[in-house]
């Protein structure tokens, strides 16, 4: 059977090359994905601080998801400070000490702000020096003795024994340096006191270190487990994941990243696979009927079909796995770029990519490969051999029920597309591109009998050319709806994917700026947040109108939905009652002005009321119930949730992140600005924003789209090219006839004109319906926005790939004189 497969294989190069290139494609695009959620699952943060701790021990930060899984929280849960003496004292212990973080810089000479580490979380108590480094000089005594991490030292020109001042939680003293801490680290070490003070911490820590000998680490381990186990206990490479929170969260991005790039992704590859297959397999239909008639049994010529097909994916596999690993790397620097995930943050590579990949490809190549060859195993010798000239009919009852199928999904993908209707919502984002995938399922499932019905209809007078194009697309409705239809995925997917994307920028765009009353914002990133009493020296600027604190925070929702409990992460924005003269979030019940004590304000699409408890779970995982006090209608713009500066105090930094004014007196701000070292004047920001104010997960979207879409047209491409290539017998048999080779090429043109207009056609009906439906429920008009000229240049992609593609197959099948085809095929 190796033999008899190998030798067809040699006279079957081009439709072998389409599937060797589809496969290809697909386990570069899986391994890539596969990387990613393999790395959300077991990459570890680096350990940048406290690397002299062997057991780092803090509180978990992950939620258990009713649905399975775990949430990761971001927001830095505390632990009580007498923990620290009781870990102090189990047996095998050496040392403990306690870790907390707050903002505190360094001013240089010019009064302004020294930038050596992240600022936000640069203050410790200097019992920590001793899992950081050396030091040199003596311990602080007092609050205002410091010591300094050695780069940061360095960079603000300051040695032992030197006077500077420094931001700590916002407020500026003058400090004595005592001591530098000899390692790469920026750090400023207040005494125990003066840290648990600064960080609003008293009784509580951040985490524990603890040096314990290695023969007893283990041992202690486990006695930290048994007597706290809602603790996280961690040592090694493990150690990175409890010391930066917020690297738990980027691993749970990766991990959604890689779940719902691989939906499409699998749907994409499946249907190139399976179509590449179906091209080497119709061309060698009259090969597998002669095997038939010679005595082969249905379950060999599958097997001998499959095991051409997974020859030619083996091939594929070796370059395409490599590839994928390669693209994933890639993957990682863009969410860096984007600032979706932190630059420390490894990704995990392992065999188990690749071995999943193969695993998939092949599986899927052989359930592709003795599908295309049930039909031809299963008929009858003889008939067999009769259908090998031509494609079986598409009246039987299996096309009949694959047309109704399609027909079914065609209509689902259209009543889901009703969503933005009646949600304006991410929800409707997703189900409006899902609309358009669904229908374009059933594209190809009910194409080959529509077009054989389209074809019918279409007239049969004109040149002989013409005659014999209608005539092939009526015979081979088959064959052609398999080019169509995929021509016409394409434009579903370009049309629909970029413009819900596009839309839903507008409509955030929309939100934010008719909402947006303020003119200016006050940040201070080189402080590590706005210092406390910033913002009543603004409102007391002449000209200001308004002025707000503006932060966010994780928030964790639970809700019923189908009688199941449901935890829903979102991120929200912190505000005060006094937000209205800087923000109008078009609220339609209740007030803003409410926003105190235990209380939210929640956007029409989570369907909540004024007075509805809202059962919530903040960024640490502490449970609390919020009364709704407002409902506004911008949370695409906003987001679904706004929680008062009560609800989340002491449970998520202290400093807001900004300020947003509202002024009409600009020169007074700017010299107040001036006045004060570490704020930055700029444009009100409401939203995270990535390259050029685009969301950063709509980046994420168009690249994946990008890559997808590249995946798909070259899966068309290679389709075209190999269907065209295996029409030789029939191009020779036309040349014997008196056709000219002009003719036959004005032929394969004709016809690839009525694919390409039938496929951008179909495309564009099955898009236009969610997308009409989008901008009226977003945007409140009957057509989403988007660039225009993505249309013609979609149609024009796509004309160019049907005519080049077929062109010069054809082409290229007809240098072979006409006996030589035909021997060859014989």
């Amino acid at each position: 059977m190796l033999y008899v497969a190998s030798k067809m294989a040699r006279r079957r190069i081009a439709a072998l090359v389409a599937v060797i290139s589809a496969v290809l494609g697909g386990a570069a695009l899986i391994t890539t994905t596969a990387v990613l959620g393999e790395s959300g699952f077991r990459s570890h943060a680096p350990v940048t601080r406290l690397t002299g701790a062997d057991v780092l021990v803090g509180a978990d930060q992950n939620f258990p998801d009713p649905a399975g899984g775990s949430i990761a929280l971001p927001e830095r849960a505390s632990l009580q400070a007498g923990l620290v003496s009781e870990m102090a004292t189990l047996p095998g212990v050496s040392a403990a000490a306690g870790d907390v973080s707050f903002p505190a810089a360094v001013l240089g000479a010019d009064g302004q702000p020294v930038v050596a580490g992240d600022p936000a979380t640069a203050g410790h108590g200097f019992s920590t020096t001793a899992f950081v480094g050396t030091t040199t000089g003596t311990a602080p005594t007092g609050g205002d003795q410091v010591a300094l991490g050695q780069n940061l030292a360095r960079a603000a020109g300051l040695g032992v024994g030197d006077t500077a001042r420094v931001v700590a939680d916002g407020r500026t003293r003058t400090v004595r340096i005592t001591s530098l801490v000899t390692s790469a680290d920026a750090g400023v070490y207040f005494t125990d006191e003066a840290a648990a003070e600064l960080a609003g911490s008293a009784g509580s820590v951040d985490l524990i270190g603890i040096t314990v000998p290695s023969d007893r680490r283990d041992a202690v381990i486990e006695e930290i487990r048994s007597r706290w186990p809602n603790l996280a206990v961690a040592q090694g490479d493990s150690r990175g994941d409890v010391l930066d929170p917020g690297l738990g969260a980027a691993r749970t991005l990766l991990v959604a990243l890689s779940g719902s790039m691989s939906g499409i992704t699998l749907i994409l590859v499946g249907f190139i696979v399976a179509g590449a297959l179906g091209v080497s397999i119709d061309n060698q239909r009259r090969e597998l009927a002669l095997l038939r008639a010679v005595g082969a049994t249905p379950r060999q010529i599958r097997r001998l079909a499959a095991g051409q097909a997974c020859v030619a994916a083996g091939l594929a596999l070796v370059p395409g796995i490599p590839l994928g690993y390669l693209l994933a790397d890639q993957a990682r620097r863009l969410l860096v770029r984007l600032d979706l995930l932190p630059e420390g943050l490894p990704l995990t590579f392992s065999p188990l990519p690749a071995l999943g990949a193969a695993v998939l490809l092949l599986l899927t190549v052989q359930i592709a490969a003795r599908s295309a060859a049930w039909r031809v195993s299963r008929r009858p010798a003889t008939e067999a051999v009769a259908e090998s000239r031509t494609e079986a009919p598409n009246d039987g009852r299996g096309a009949r029920i694959r047309n109704g199928a399609g027909l079914l999904l065609i209509a689902g993908g259209t009543m889901l597309a009703v969503t933005p209707l009646v949600s304006r919502s991410v929800i409707a984002i997703s189900t409006s591109a899902l609309a358009g995938i669904i229908a374009a399922i059933g594209l190809a499932l009910a194409g080959p009998t529509q077009l054989q019905a389209l074809s019918a209809r279409l007239p049969r007078r004109g040149s002989p050319t013409a005659w014999l194009a209608v005539s092939n697309l009526q015979g081979y409705a088959r064959r052609f709806a398999g080019a169509g239809t995929t021509l016409g995925i394409a434009v579903v997917f370009v049309i629909t994917y970029v413009f819900t994307q596009t839309t839903l920028m507008r409509a955030q765009a929309d939100d934010t700026a008719t909402g947006t009353k303020a003119g200016f914002s006050i940040s201070a990133p080189a402080l590590g947040g706005v210092p406390p009493g910033t913002l009543e020296s603004v409102r007391a600027l002449a000209g200001v109108e308004g002025a707000a604190a503006v932060s966010t925070t994780t928030l964790l929702r639970q809700y019923r939905m189908l009688g199941d409990v449901e935890v829903e992460s979102t991120s929200a924005m912190i505000l005060g009652p006094d937000a209205a003269p800087v923000l109008d979030l078009d609220v339609s019940a209740g007030s803003l002005d409410d926003l105190t004590g235990a209380t939210v304000a929640a956007g029409a699409s989570t369907h909540l009321e004024v007075g509805d408890e809202a059962t919530l779970y903040l960024g640490d995982g502490t449970p609390a119930t919020a009364r709704v006090v407002a409902v506004y209608e911008r949370d695409l713009g906003f987001g679904p949730l706004v929680a008062s500066p009560d609800l989340v105090a002491g449970h998520t930094a202290d400093l807001a992140s900004s300020l947003l004014v509202r002024t009409t007196d600009e020169a007074a701000l700017s010299a107040f600005m001036a006045s004060r070292p570490g704020l930055v004047l700029g444009d009100p920001v409401t939203t995270a924003t990535g390259p050029k104010g685009v969301p950063a997960d709509v980046w994420i979207n168009l690249a994946a789209i990008g890559v997808l879409l590249g995946y798909l047209l070259l899966g068309i491409a290679n389709k075209l090219v190999a269907a065209t290539t295996g029409r030789r017998a029939e191009f020779a048999t036309l040349r014997l006839n008196g056709c000219t080779t002009r003719q036959i090429l004005s032929m394969t043109r004709r016809e690839a004109g009525l694919i390409t207009a039938t496929a951008v056609t179909a495309g564009l009906g099955l898009a236009a319906t969610p997308m009409v439906l989008l901008g009226l429920g977003l945007l409140g008009r009957p057509y989403p926005s988007g660039p225009v000229w993505l249309v013609p240049v979609t149609i024009g992609v796509v004309a160019l790939i049907g005519f080049l593609t077929v062109e010069l197959a054809t082409r290229h099948a007809l240098r072979l004189p006409p006996a030589q085809a035909l021997a060859q095929r014989e």
